[in-house]
């Protein structure tokens, strides 16, 4: 990919990432390691889940059952908001303690897996890259944590908010919700920019062989660069709003044939279609690497030093 023509015309970041598009797909081994090292760690991470949910649940299904979850409804909002925090009190204490050990686990083995497996989608797709597991791994690491600890802030800021609002003689449904989309709002910006840095900064570690600190620093001085990987970043955006789009149409393609698709059919339907969306999904994953790669490059040729 070339990021001047022969006429020495800009070419904009939006054409650039259509051949991107087109030699990806034509190179499916890249998509097949990008999936195999996702779900390497994912089903796994899935199973482990689902026996702890199960076996907290098998636990504590006579007092959920007592506190009328099954029979509540949005019709009277207050009670359900009571009910929904009884089933909390008697959930926090066995989750939290199950989330002790899963958290801090799943945060190291998803470093070490994603660190491994990125590396070998990058090798793959040039094999002049270095391969620097110790590098890939602790981003991946850094990126886990922030993202946590995004997590964290969230969770606190809405228990918050319920403790200001809904407490009382005169609580406010309108100010919690209020509250929690602010909040939302907050902590999905604050982790747009540092998902930024983690993005570049493996990539950046690869192409100018720096070490870690170096790297997260160089992600955020990246001069006219920048704004071609904005460009790329914004596509993908729209992308994957596009998936989200197709995702739902897919969940409601049966509801026409409710009589007859029902039951474990529906469940294979809704399966297929949330595998076919992370597919996706992987597949313009791989696409914006290759094209970040493509347009650091082009940018060298173009200046003669680091874009």
């Amino acid at each position: 990919m070339q990021e001047v023509s022969s006429q020495n015309t800009p070419v904009r970041g939006t054409q650039s990432f259509v051949h991107i598009l087109h030699d990806c797909w034509h190179r499916p081994s890249l998509l097949a390691l990008e999936v195999l090292w996702r779900w390497l760690f994912g089903i796994p991470f899935l199973a482990l889940l689902y026996w702890e949910g199960a076996r907290i649940y098998a636990a504590n299904a006579a007092p959920i059952a007592a506190t009328g979850i099954w029979e509540a409804t949005l019709i009277y909002p207050m009670r359900a908001a009571v009910i929904v925090a009884n089933v909390y009190a008697i959930l926090a204490p066995p989750v939290l303690l199950a989330l002790s050990w899963i958290v801090p686990f799943a945060i190291v083995a998803w470093a070490v897996v994603s660190g491994i497996g990125r590396s070998a989608v990058l090798r793959r797709y040039d094999k002049s890259l270095p391969r620097r597991w110790d590098a890939l791994i602790l981003m991946q690491l850094l990126r886990v944590v922030f993202l946590l600890a995004s997590v964290v802030f969230w969770f606190a800021s809405i228990r918050w908010s319920a403790q200001t609002t809904l407490q009382g003689a005169d609580p406010s449904l309108v100010a919690y919700f209020a509250l929690v989309i602010v909040f939302s709002l907050a902590v999905f910006s604050l982790w747009a920019l540092v998902s930024w840095v983690f993005s570049i900064a493996p990539l950046l570690a690869l192409l100018e062989h720096r070490g870690v600190a170096s790297s997260l620093v160089r992600s955020l001085r990246l001069g006219p660069l920048k704004n071609k990987l904005i460009e790329i970043n914004l596509i993908m955006g729209i992308i994957k709003l596009a998936l989200v789009v197709l995702a739902m149409v897919w969940s409601a393609i049966p509801l026409p044939f409710e009589a007859v698709v029902q039951g474990n059919s529906l469940y294979a339907w809704w399966t297929v279609g949330t595998i076919l969306y992370c597919i996706a999904s992987d597949f313009f994953q791989v696409a914006r690497l290759a094209a970040f790669i493509e347009l650091w490059r082009a940018f060298q040729n173009k200046s003669g030093v680091a874009a």
